[in-house]
């Protein structure tokens, strides 16, 4: 995971901190408004709605339960398109495949089209550190880059910048990387994706090598989809010599035709659109047409761990729309920097702690950065349960923080199934019952219960067992007689 979040304190700690920048929280507010709008319009339209949710879920079950099949289909599709395939179990892993492609290129600067993947493995850092500069060149990307900042939200990483301090970062930084803006820039949406236009495409032209993500990476075909909204990304895609595209493996569909069903949900959870302005996809190697060097580092970092908890992996069906972001209203009110990683808001609390682990302070505090309002799993395209995985992570780290040793409530669930597992135990238990009940009797209730049953006969009156259970008046009474 990329060293911008590592030792950030707990979740509680930084979104007390957010709080308090009332500018973020009013950005925060009227982007997360808008599209929640623009959604509800367009989901509205399909009647098909649910049925379309169920299929993607039920498309993305058949592809974690199946996945080493997947993946190896995918590897030999894509081989057999001219891609050369990479593996990679983690991020240092990956980091090293991706800077030793770029160095033998000899070039010292990469293009990169949308992909938190990369930012999830912190490349970027890397390639810095291997004196290789990498250009976002997605708008929302290239303002965070240019801030020295970090993403907010999956979809619009910088949806916590206004206008006023996106012209400010333009003027300030543009200049020093590359093509400055106008001398005189106002705040005008045109004129700051002119600037931001113009300030790029000297970089795609000069671009040897480019870096991309994958929405969707296809079994039988071996074709990667990427789907945005500005034409960066097909830039990124078709202009240089060697593309390197990182791609989660629970990226993999099935099939071309599987997409018919997630290009119908995406654009519409995400953007609120019918179809995202760019699709674009590839297979390969095509001689002659775009880049003629291409790679696929296929990257694990702690999606097997995920899979291997048959709760946790439905995590692993997230499509990145963002619609969990914008109906979230813990997210609304703290932005994105305070889930401590690319993945922020309700998705983040559930996929950070499998894929990292819930060993640092952020990580262990994630499950609980939630009020269980459940809109989140409500507005989910492909079906994640997301309320109940932070409910089930909550007791991972609990058990984790008890060491293994189990509680006082555990201990006694596990001896009550023993008693109830055999009706002879449970009806011996039943003895012993109406001996306490004629010992006390006279008595209503109890009173004070010992041990750790005080906290519960504290708050409410412990009556005192029958002298006599049903079972014995049946007996008594019946002779036995069903």
């Amino acid at each position: 995971m990329s060293g911008t979040f590592l030792g950030m304190p707990s979740f509680q700690a930084a979104a007390k901190e957010a709080l308090g920048n009332a500018q973020q929280r009013r950005n925060l507010e009227h982007a997360t408004r808008t599209i929640r709008g623009k959604r509800a319009q367009v989901v509205a339209e399909l009647d098909d709605w649910e049925g379309l949710r169920r299929t993607a879920a039920a498309i993305k079950d058949n592809v974690l339960t199946h996945l080493d099949s997947y993946l190896l289909q995918l590897e030999e599709s894509l081989t057999r398109a001219g891609a050369t395939v990479h593996w990679a179990s983690d991020a240092e892993e990956a980091n090293r495949i991706i800077t030793g492609l770029v160095r033998a290129t000899g070039t010292d600067e990469v293009v990169k089209v949308k992909s938190m993947a990369t930012q999830e493995i912190g490349l970027n850092e890397a390639l810095e550190e291997a004196g290789i500069r990498a250009w976002e060149t997605d708008l929302a990307e290239l303002i965070v880059q240019l801030g020295h900042d970090r993403p907010s939200h999956i979809l619009v990483p910088a949806v916590h910048r206004n206008r006023a301090e996106i012209r400010e970062i333009f003027l300030r930084e543009m200049g020093q990387v590359g093509a400055p803006p106008p001398a005189v820039l106002t705040s005008d949406p045109r004129e700051l994706a002119e600037a931001a236009r113009v300030h790029l495409r000297e970089k795609f032209l000069r671009a040897r090598v480019a870096v991309s993500g994958a929405n969707f990476a296809v079994a039988d075909t071996g074709t990667l989809v990427v789907v945005e909204s500005e034409g960066n990304g097909r830039m990124c895609l078709t202009l240089p010599e060697t593309l390197i595209s990182v791609v989660g493996i629970e990226k993999v569909v099935p099939r071309l035709e599987d997409l018919e069903v997630f290009l119908q949900l995406l654009p519409r959870s995400s953007t609120g659109e019918r179809m995202n302005p760019y699709t674009s996809t590839w297979t390969g190697v095509t001689p002659g047409d775009g880049p003629q060097d291409v790679h696929v580092v296929l990257l694990d970092n702690g999606r097997t761990d995920a899979l291997a908890d048959s709760v946790g992996r439905q995590a692993l069906r997230c499509i990145r729309c963002s619609a969990c972001l914008n109906v979230c209203p813990v997210y609304q009110r703290v932005g994105g920097h305070a889930y401590g990683s690319v993945y922020p808001g309700p998705i983040g609390a559930i996929l950070n702690p499998q894929l990292r682990g819930t060993t640092s302070e952020v990580d262990q505090s994630l499950p609980y950065a939630s009020s269980l309002c459940g809109a989140c799993g409500d507005v989910c395209p492909v079906g994640i349960e997301i309320p109940d995985l932070l409910v089930h992570l909550r007791t991972r780290v609990v058990d984790e923080h008890r060491g293994g040793v189990p509680s006082g409530e555990q201990l006694a669930m596990k001896g009550a199934a023993w008693l109830f597992a055999d009706h002879r135990r449970w009806e011996k238990a039943q003895k012993g019952a109406e001996l306490g009940g004629r010992v006390l009797g006279g008595k209503d209730t109890i009173g004070r219960l010992p041990g750790p049953l005080a906290a519960w006969s504290d708050a409410r009156d412990a009556p005192t067992p029958p002298a006599e259970t049903f079972r014995t008046w049946w007996k008594r009474e019946k002779g036995g007689r069903r």
